[in-house]
């Protein structure tokens, strides 16, 4: 599928803002199964400088400045890309060799090893979380199994809700609540996986939604989306998307990965001034062709 992506964030200011700094993640990665064919951002007011990188985790980054007196920050982000569905492995593993594989000297690689096992700012490990996992990962269950059963229970068992939780609600209100979005599906989904001894990552990016039958789409109504994924030492990362019980295929577009959400944010920055932001978000993801 080709997609035009229109991804819009506005900060109005009840006081002047006089110096601003601010890094945005919002650039479509380049994957075997993603091409990006445009980008560009729209920053309002103008920066007096911005600098395009990649980051630590591969990710495309934005780092801009704006030093003029202002009271609003409109960013727009606007994307181009090809997507089809990613090939899943055809057999895994069983689950515990996956873990002995990445506990010691098997494995080399700091970044599978390391980071993505531990705690990091909003996962933290839980034999609770263990526990909650250990159904779906049973003794000699195939790692691909265990992720598919994951997603199936998670998705039984807890409920989307947008006015249940924010950015800061601590994953262990989410269990036990049993309500929450998509970035606490993620960091849950992320926490069962690591406190097992497993891999996991957390994936940002869009997923086009569809209206409802009779209803037209409106544009938008879409929003930034996250999902999971886990490691396999013989094919390498797997996605998952807890929040709707399913494997990503050609409707997930993705655009960064890290640790958790902490890493990969939209958009985040530091001023100086500014009083109470209100912030809106509007994120369009237009089918162009098949």
């Amino acid at each position: 599928m080709l997609y035009e992506v229109t991804h819009r964030t506005a900060y109005s200011y009840t006081s002047e803002v006089t110096l601003s700094h601010h890094l945005a993640h919002l650039q479509p990665r380049t994957l075997p199964h993603q091409e990006l064919l445009d980008f560009h951002l729209e920053i309002s007011p103008e920066p007096q400088s911005i600098h395009h990188r990649i980051n630590f985790h591969e990710t495309p980054t934005s780092f801009f400045s704006i030093v003029q007196p202002h009271t609003q920050l409109i960013v727009t982000a606007r994307s181009q890309v090809r997507v089809v569905s990613p090939i899943l492995p055809t057999s895994s593993p069983p689950w515990e060799s996956v873990r002995l594989a990445c506990s010691g000297s098997l494995l080399t690689d700091a970044t599978i090893t390391g980071e993505f096992r531990f705690d990091s700012p909003h996962v933290t490990r839980n034999p609770d979380y263990a526990d909650y996992a250990a159904t779906a990962f049973p003794p000699g269950q195939p790692l691909l199994d265990g992720l598919r059963n994951l997603t199936a229970q998670m998705h039984r068992d807890f409920h989307f809700d947008p006015l249940a939780t924010t950015v800061a609600t601590p994953l262990a209100d989410f269990f036990q609540n049993r309500r929450g979005v998509c970035q606490d599906f993620a960091h849950f989904g992320i926490a069962c996986l690591r406190s097992l001894g497993l891999p996991a990552r957390y994936v940002s990016g869009y997923l086009e939604t569809l209206p409802p039958p009779g209803k037209t789409r409106l544009v938008g109504a879409d929003a930034s989306h996250a999902w999971i994924s886990a490691w396999s030492p013989d094919f390498g990362w797997i996605d998952a998307d807890p929040t709707n019980h399913l494997f990503p295929e050609d409707r997930h577009i993705t655009v960064a990965w890290g640790r958790d959400f902490s890493d990969v944010s939209p958009l985040r920055g530091v001023v100086i001034g500014g009083g109470e932001p209100q912030m809106t978000v509007a994120v369009d993801v237009a089918p162009l062709s098949a």
